[in-house]
């Protein structure tokens, strides 16, 4: 599925020229005129670009909601009044770039392209994040333990007396949590037990 930009505007004429730039450029656009309608709708993977200045909910409130939900999409702020505070708290509050209008055509196009380059990352990301918890949670308990105490650099004796159990059956869970892991290597077992914060 193609990246969808969002544009999020109380100004309809704001909304249509983005739009309409933006599918000159074969992208996929979804438009809203309030912040409230765009936090409404289905999530899209790809970036958001918003207005600042609009009515109840401002471009600043917007993005601290949707960071509040986990919702990493990139976000491009426009404003027609910027200044160098916002412009600073918008980046503290994580916005993607921050661009005053009037705003020339060809750097939104170039913010949107970088922006999508990042979503696209963050997705394939999120993904092997999601992978590497889908095969922890078939784990059993004392295999989730002997992973644990694995990637935080245990020795299988160490494993034995910390869990009171034999050397051998810490071999036998060892074997078992890079089997249903996949790792091939215990270096790949610490990557995933970074990923799922274990250590």
């Amino acid at each position: 599925m193609p990246p969808t930009i969002s544009i999020v505007d109380d100004d309809l004429a704001v909304l249509d020229a983005v739009s309409m730039l933006l599918i000159a450029h074969s992208h996929d656009v979804a438009c809203f005129s309030s912040a409230e309608t765009f936090l409404d709708a289905e999530v899209k993977p790809g970036c958001v670009v918003s207005d600042v200045r609009m009515p109840n909910v401002t471009g600043m409130d917007l993005l601290r909601r949707m960071r509040a939900r986990g919702d990493e999409r990139p976000v491009i702020l426009l404003t027609g009044h910027g200044d160098i505070e916002m412009a600073v708290q918008a980046m503290k509050l994580g916005a993607h770039e921050f661009l005053e209008k009037p705003f020339d055509d060809h750097r939104l196009l170039e913010c949107i392209g970088d922006a999508l380059r990042v979503s696209a990352s963050a997705s394939a990301d999120g993904e092997i994040v999601r992978l590497t918890e889908g095969r922890y949670s078939l784990l059993t308990d004392r295999q989730r333990d002997t992973m644990k105490l694995l990637v935080r650099g245990m020795a299988n004796k160490q494993i034995a007396i910390e869990l009171g159990i034999s050397p051998r059956t810490v071999e036998i869970h060892r074997t078992w949590v890079m089997n249903k892991m996949a790792a091939k290597t215990l270096a790949d077992l610490v990557r995933m037990g970074l990923q799922l914060k274990l250590i």
